[in-house]
């Protein structure tokens, strides 16, 4: 398991976030129509079916993989966000935020040390000494 850490932190959270989210969606608009027709959901909100779909998945995958693989969940996700984010697709500033956030905790998250596995060479074993009579 990893320590605690940003990435960890941001994927525990954003995966809770997004999981209620796009089970909360599905109550406003459930219809798998073109990912531009959204309907408004808790008055700040813009969701559809394929939006919901997406935070469920992302939302659940990020709840479990906090332990193991929080700093390429928050990588992947901020970089999805954030591209979700710039060609307008969605709620804007939601996926912005979201995305911002990832790459924010993936920079605030120091890079794991690889330790190297030692070779074990193994030593020639020694001849046994030769009897004297």
């Amino acid at each position: 398991m990893e320590p605690a850490s940003p990435a960890r932190l941001y994927a525990s959270v954003a995966g809770a976030l997004l999981l209620v989210l796009g089970i909360v969606g599905f109550f406003y608009d459930a219809s798998f129509s073109a990912l531009d027709d959204l309907e408004p959901a808790l008055g700040v909100l813009e969701v559809n079916a394929w939006f919901n779909l997406l935070y469920v998945l992302t939302g659940a995958l990020g709840l479990l993989v906090a332990g193991v693989a929080s700093r390429q969940y928050s990588l992947v996700m901020g970089l999805l966000y954030t591209l979700l984010a710039i060609f307008g697709l969605g709620t804007g500033w939601l996926h912005l935020v979201i995305g911002l956030l990832g790459l924010a905790a993936v920079a605030a998250t120091p890079k794991p040390a690889r330790t190297k596995a030692k070779r074990r060479r193994s030593k020639p074993r020694a001849k046994p000494a030769a009897k004297r009579a």
